[in-house]
């Protein structure tokens, strides 16, 4: 690689510690959490966040716009939220210099570049794809028009794992448009306290903006241009394949304790996330140890367990994890 490159990327690893240290004043704790919004940020991509109540999820996201110095909208999903309410609708006003009544489109909040979609699980599905366009194509289609949607663009959203009662369980079309799904732990004991004691006091942090939009879509440009290895690729693509129950020479494991397994865009996101990981370490080269690290929260939303697996209480993070370890990389030739 040529030595500007190299400065960019280390430029880019700085900004992303920067990120990390003004998120640090807000959000105790939550580095691997932290770590994982910030791939998905630079990645382009979207996530889904899962943690019971009070684990400040959407602490996280608000920080987030504050040092990304993005536009932010919070969309709380309910049971009567309705498309219209996401995308925006159209109302008749008057003009005032015609007197005419007119036609107008009123955005909705989904014209955001960060949005929020708080407990994205309580709404409809109806609901819930107004969503799909907006996530995969960057553009919403309205009253017979199709708008583009600000850049750079997110949808961060969140759900409780726990309580389920009320919810409707997103399709797979839509969990498939996350980059990443990330689950949220407890704080760690030193982390609680930590966190009692900065809430509990007459206390502000003073969050400053590191990135503006179009320096955060220049990073993202850099990161698509760092070139892969066909080893690595290859590896990424073998894992991915590996999910799939009805391909042939897939561990035996696979064929009882997966019912659906990832499709193709599981090996898109492997990669991508995997340059990232590696661009904000610092790193021009992609190995697959880049790979196997962002495995978990990339590939976990996108296997679908058997009825057998389930009454066994396996999960799909057991399931990539024991083909992190069964699927080995090619031989170099």
């Amino acid at each position: 690689m040529s030595e500007p490159i190299e400065r960019k990327i280390q430029a880019l690893h700085d900004c992303h510690d920067q990120m990390l240290g003004e998120l640090g004043k807000v959000v105790v704790g939550q580095r691997e959490v932290l770590e994982q919004l910030l791939i998905t940020i630079f990645a382009g991509g979207h996530n889904l966040l899962e943690g019971v109540p009070g684990l400040a999820k959407t602490l996280m996201i608000s920080t987030l716009s504050r040092v990304l110095k993005l536009d932010f909208k919070r969309i709380q999903f309910t049971p009567d939220l309705m498309p219209s309410d996401i995308v925006g609708t159209n109302v008749i006003e008057e003009n005032h210099e015609t007197g005419r009544r007119e036609i107008v489109f009123v955005r909705g909040p989904i014209f955001s570049n960060i949005v929020l979609a708080d407990e994205i699980n309580r709404t409809p599905p109806k609901t819930q794809a107004a969503l799909l366009q907006a996530m995969q194509e960057r553009e919403v289609t309205a009253g017979g028009q199709t708008w583009k949607l600000a850049q750079p663009f997110f949808v961060l959203a969140t759900q409780n794992p726990i309580d389920q009662e009320g919810t409707y369980p997103l399709p797979e079309a839509q969990k498939d448009r996350f980059l990443m799904n990330t689950f949220i732990k407890y704080p760690k004991l030193d982390e609680e306290e930590n966190i009692v004691m900065q809430t509990t006091m007459n206390t502000d942090a003073d969050v400053r903006p590191v990135l503006d939009g179009p320096t955060l879509q220049a990073h993202q440009s850099l990161i698509r241009s760092i070139p892969v290895s066909r080893h690595v690729t290859g590896f990424a693509v073998d894992l991915a394949r590996a999910t799939r129950p009805h391909e042939a020479g897939v561990p035996a494991f696979i064929k009882e304790q997966v019912g659906w397994g990832a499709g193709p865009r599981a090996s898109q996101a492997l990669i991508l996330a995997a340059k990232t990981h590696a661009a904000l370490a610092g790193r021009v080269n992609v190995s697959s140890d880049d790979v196997r690290h962002v495995a978990l929260p990339v590939l976990r939303h996108r296997i679908l367990a058997s009825f057998t697996a389930e009454a066994e209480g396996i999960t799909t993070d057991s399931i990539v994890q024991r083909l992190l370890q069964e699927v080995r990389e090619r031989a170099t030739s």
